[in-house]
């Protein structure tokens, strides 16, 4: 039987970073490192790891998630197959956000394991995430570690999705709505967009979102496509030129993005 090749990528996100890891089974010890939430996608039975001292072996289930604080995890070696994605939150957006996250080992966590999922496709062939995107899911993803294990929640402070979602005037929007379309190839964050209205990324994701029916990525996608399909329209660039003069860094992604907004493949449209 052949053996299967270890696969491993890394993405560097505005927000974050993301590590994705398919490795055969292995007697070498492997390390996860500090301050990461990440997902095993595998299952193993009888697993040896160690963390802040202390020894576990211990069964961990297909969508086990484990979040490090100030300690790693060293793991054993292991059996079987190995899949797995660890993301690394930016350290002054943990330290703004969720400050003083506790340690958990290889619990469910619906949030956690979908926001891998959706990474998980970036790091395999075809997938693709915009900038505007991968900020927004930093900034949930941090938002939702400060909930569930952050110092926020042990002491009791009031929950941040309770505020009341107000709308924004309609300057602010415009004024949102030119930084987008002044900088199309440029990096936009959630922070960006959001430092416009004087808002927090979180507040400002639900009062956009409120406003205008989109919500920050959503919007950011949107004005890209339009100008693509502009630029399509009237010049004679490719396709590939075209989807990164508008952002796109990814074409596959690109392509896909722009069927499913207006029905036809970018190639296919000045025909």
């Amino acid at each position: 039987m052949r053996q299967r090749r270890a696969v491993q990528s890394v993405i560097h996100w505005p927000g974050m970073r993301s590590e994705y890891a398919w490795l055969p089974p292995h007697d070498e010890p492997t390390v996860t490192r500090q301050h990461q939430v990440g997902v095993s996608f595998s299952r193993h039975h009888g697993q040896e790891y160690e963390s802040g001292g202390r020894a576990v072996r211990a069964d961990i289930p297909a969508g086990a998630v484990f979040v490090t604080g100030a300690e790693g995890i060293t793991w054993g070696g292991v059996a079987g197959t190995t899949e797995a994605l660890e993301i690394y939150p930016d350290p002054e957006l943990v330290r703004r956000t969720a400050p003083g996250v506790e340690p958990a080992l290889g619990v469910r966590d619906a949030v956690v394991f979908g926001t891998a999922v959706l990474l998980r496709r970036t790091h395999l062939p075809g997938g693709g995430l915009t900038d505007i995107a991968a900020s927004t899911l930093a900034h949930r993803l941090v938002a939702h570690l400060a909930r569930s294990y952050g110092a926020a929640r042990a002491c009791g402070a009031p929950r941040v999705d309770r505020a009341p979602v107000r709308g924004l005037d309609r300057r602010t929007v415009e004024r949102v709505a030119d930084l987008v379309d002044a900088d199309l190839a440029g990096t936009i964050t959630l922070d960006r967009m959001a430092g416009v209205a004087a808002l927090s990324p979180f507040h400002f994701a639900r009062a956009f979102t409120a406003t205008t029916g989109l919500a920050p990525h959503r919007f950011v996608i949107a004005r890209r496509l339009e100008a693509a399909k502009a630029a399509l329209l009237t010049s004679d660039a490719s396709v590939v030129r075209v989807a990164h003069s508008v952002g796109f860094s990814n074409v596959s992604h690109f392509r896909r993005l722009f069927r499913r907004e207006f029905g036809v493949p970018p190639g296919e449209l000045r025909r």
